[in-house]
């Protein structure tokens, strides 16, 4: 071989090894992309989920600056499976949260885990039927029953409707600013409990509203009128057997005000909760 010949070897050698290492840096590229819009994606979720729900109190922030806009929508998300409260516990730990909107003290540490509950949600609306097993989501129940016991929701205002991207009702705050809870707070009771996760929240669940921090339940809860998606953190503890279409006809309203976003803010239709009835079935 001459001495051309093995310099236009050498050279076509060289520009093979360049080029391929050209094309991993691409794939290296793509790969990368794709990850990271990925990731993007499941935290931009969780910090709409977190804007949307969390009670306007203490830290963080109150008021959200998120705009539904931004919000998952029923019709585009990705399929999700369906949210699960957790299984029954025996011991439940209620932290002091201080200031309580209304001083009715703190649930028993120990509940019946045992117990099935209706709860019936009267409201100058109509009335709105839920059914709670002690068996799942043991603590919240056991909360949500002794506050209606006490009678902590009696003539409180449903604070905020959703209609864009997040189809709820929020309700359970005795100052109707999104701001009050009972001076008590306590954790999470999602079967697979993660923030990074998402399922849907069928149209009929009743959840927990609550901040970023996972132990920071209190007394508001969202009632959900149409199906959607949202970051598996919201413990669901109730099942609407009655009254949805209350709801969906307070939804069709509007909101008063885009307070928090467009199609965010207090319902059109002001909606007071009388008083909850707690039936042990």
């Amino acid at each position: 071989m001459g001495k051309q010949d093995r310099q236009r070897k050498l050279a076509r050698e060289r520009y093979e090894r360049r080029m391929d290492r050209r094309t991993q840096r691409a794939r290296r590229v793509r790969q990368w992309t794709v990850i990271s819009g990925a990731g993007i994606a499941v935290i931009a979720l969780a910090v709409v989920g977190y804007f949307i729900f969390a009670p306007a109190r203490g830290t963080p922030a109150a008021a959200p600056t998120t705009t539904p806009s931004a919000s998952p929508s029923a019709s585009t998300a990705s399929p999700a499976a369906a949210v699960q409260p957790a299984a029954a516990v025996s011991r439940c730990s209620y932290l002091s949260a201080p200031p309580a909107a209304r001083s009715v003290g703190t649930p028993p540490a120990a509940p019946d885990a045992k117990a099935s509950y209706l709860a019936t949600i009267h409201t100058n609306r109509g009335d709105v039927v839920i059914k709670m097993a002690g068996s799942q989501a043991t603590c919240t129940v056991n909360s949500f029953v002794y506050l209606a016991g006490k009678k902590y929701f009696d003539n409180t205002k449903c604070h905020r409707l959703t209609t864009s991207g997040i189809y709820v009702l929020q309700c359970g705050d005795p100052t109707g600013k999104g701001t009050g809870g009972p001076g008590y707070r306590f954790a999470n009771e999602v079967a697979g409990d993660s923030a990074t996760a998402t399922s849907t929240y069928p149209a009929g669940v009743v959840a927990m509203a609550h901040a970023s921090q996972q132990s920071s339940n209190g007394s508001q809860f969202f009632l959900v009128y149409k199906n959607m998606t949202l970051p598996r953190d919201y413990t669901p503890f109730g099942t609407i057997t009655a009254g949805l279409n209350v709801l969906q006809s307070i939804a069709k309203a509007g909101v008063a005000a885009n307070a928090n976003g467009a199609g965010d803010g207090p319902p059109k239709q002001n909606v007071i909760i009388e008083s909850v009835s707690i039936k042990r079935t």
